[in-house]
């Protein structure tokens, strides 16, 4: 027996709606993170499958397209959480700041977590334990790699780094210092490496050599790290200063260090000349927080 039109039954769902950051939260209209099964509906669900980043950095993408916006970048030996792979990319969010997006599958690959991590500014991955031996690529600060250590050199199954590029993964390090090592390096929005860095990635590349795992842009940094200061507070070195869009560091009670694009790199400045090219509303609603 058939129900009639009339008799035909109407399913929804129940309850308060949920709205989620997309930004951190893996859904789209086809399927979504195992871990929202509970939070959402999606017509299908798939549980993370973890890879690392096999070349230098690698793009991480808003769309499957190569000309897409750049959100950020994952750094060589950075987990990546794949939930979907088609066409040759890789949809899923990168695995230390739940940050969502694309990035090409052949960038990624089964690899040890690590043990090591790049703290200078960049350094040469070589093709032999030498330093008159070739270049195979370029590692950027916060990079991770893993190997043998022997006689001055980290050997690895990519290539030689000079050990004094390097520190072992759980060494904690002045994050101004990390920063300031960044100095001149190109202003690109959601990049995180040598070759280009936004204000929120300088601040999280920095930040994660003193052990703080900072989200990925400024207004969720302006969130998640440390404690908001009161007004009128004296302000203090790796203190964090936030004005609409954008995140410094205080080098010290006067001066900021940040990625930004009046300097278009990576610049020391007042914070005085920061706050003098801000709107009236812009600078009123300026918040600093200590981490």
């Amino acid at each position: 027996m058939h129900a009639s039109a009339g008799a035909r039954k109407h399913f929804g769902l129940t309850g308060p709606s949920v709205v989620l950051d997309r930004r951190v939260n893996a859904v789209r209209g086809d399927i979504a993170d195992l871990a929202l099964a509970g939070t959402l509906f999606a017509p299908h669900y798939a549980r993370p499958m973890e890879r690392r980043c096999i070349v230098p950095s690698t793009a991480m993408r808003a769309r499957a397209d190569d000309g897409a916006d750049l959100i950020s970048e994952l750094l060589h030996g950075e987990a990546f959480e794949v939930i979907d792979l088609s066409g040759g990319w890789a949809w899923g969010y990168s695995a230390h700041d739940h940050y969502v997006g694309y990035v090409r599958e052949s960038a990624l690959g089964i690899a040890r977590s690590g043990g090591w991590r790049v703290a200078g500014r960049a350094t040469a991955l070589r093709d032999a334990p030498s330093p008159d031996a070739g270049t195979i690529g370029t590692l950027s600060m916060g990079a991770v790699v893993d190997g043998v250590a022997s006689d001055g050199w980290l050997l690895t199954d990519e290539g030689a780094i000079a050990l004094a590029d390097l520190i072992a993964a759980d060494v904690r390090l002045d994050p101004v210092e990390q920063a300031e090592k960044l100095l001149g390096v190109p202003y690109l929005m959601g990049g995180r490496s040598v070759e280009g860095i936004d204000c929120s990635g300088l601040v999280q590349i920095a930040s994660s050599f003193a052990g703080v795992s900072a989200p990925r842009d400024s207004d969720q940094q302006a969130e998640g790290i440390g404690e908001t200061l009161a007004k009128g507070s004296t302000l203090a070195r790796g203190d964090l200063v936030f004005v609409p869009g954008h995140v410094a560091i205080m080098l010290d009670a006067e001066r900021i260090i940040h990625a930004n694009g009046n300097a278009m790199a990576v610049s020391i400045e007042p914070l005085a000349e920061l706050i003098a090219r801000l709107s009236e509303e812009d600078a009123a609603a300026m918040t600093v927080r200590r981490p």
